[in-house]
């Protein structure tokens, strides 16, 4: 199984950047979406002829129109599909949705989440922080009976130093705060895996987000906040990770790279 996410900043914006081009030419297997920005007419509207376009679309839509969003895309229907995180509020957030999809006779839980940008000492952050709380409840369920799980996604959240270029001018900003890094250390303590850290080593990057602004992808002045983390009997199947990277600034289709994960399932 080829999974690959993606946080696509706009799916139509993608499309006239050709990331559904570029996708396709990657041949997934699967497909996690993050920032649809998309009505789920308007999502199939743009995967409308594209290789993507007889897939099956688990979507969550926000109930605010042009923001979050995520998908999980995959040829045949999934078994069983939940939107919900919990019963704080977060159901109509468009940030979260999971599906048990059967690849090669082995099923699969797929999940795609968004985790908005927080702002330190302000209320946007304190709701990033309720966001992460829920997802670790969940995440507890996921992982608590053996099932192949992995949970994707834009996490904005860059988990060491070396995850991020210039850490030290981040220090106290959203993104890079301490009580974030925690969630995650909870989650890998628990026995979710990085899966591209864990292939990857310990090792600056791979980056997986930059600016668009000055030169920041040209340096390779980025963060890494897009993760594919999964439970430890998926990890062991894990063959090959990377990052989709785009060779200039001028062949990139969203602020983010997709990562790109293969998984062989038996």
């Amino acid at each position: 199984m080829r999974l690959i996410s993606a946080n696509v900043n706009g799916i139509r914006a993608a499309v006239r950047r050709g990331g559904l081009d570029w996708l396709a030419e990657a041949r997934p297997d699967a497909l996690c979406l993050q920032e649809v920005r998309a009505s789920d007419e308007q999502l199939a509207k743009a995967l409308h002829g594209s290789a993507f376009q007889d897939w099956q679309v688990t979507h969550a839509a926000c109930s605010s129109a042009g923001r979050a969003g995520v998908a999980v895309l995959t040829p045949r229907s999934p078994t069983r599909v939940q939107r919900e995180l919990d019963d704080l509020g977060f159901s109509d957030c468009g940030r979260w949705v999971e599906a048990d999809v059967s690849l090669g006779g082995v099923v699969v839980t797929l999940v795609s989440v968004y985790v908005h940008t927080g702002e330190a000492g302000t209320g946007r952050q304190d709701e990033k922080y309720a966001f992460l709380e829920a997802m670790s409840s969940r995440m507890k369920q996921l992982g608590s009976d053996g099932r192949l799980t992995v949970v994707t996604g834009d996490l904005n959240v860059a988990h060491r130093q070396v995850d991020l270029k210039n850490w030290k001018g981040n220090l106290g900003r959203s993104g890079f705060l301490p009580q974030e890094q925690a969630y995650l250390d909870g989650w890998l303590g628990a026995g979710w895996v990085d899966v591209t850290r864990r292939s990857a080593g310990d090792v600056e990057g791979p980056y997986t987000w930059w600016s668009w602004r000055g030169k920041a992808f040209d340096n390779d002045t980025g963060w890494r906040i897009d993760y594919q983390l999964a439970t430890e009997p998926l990890a062991q199947l894990v063959t090959a990770t990377s990052v989709g990277r785009a060779d200039s600034y001028a062949q990139r289709w969203s602020d983010h790279a997709a990562v790109l994960v293969d998984y062989e399932l038996h």
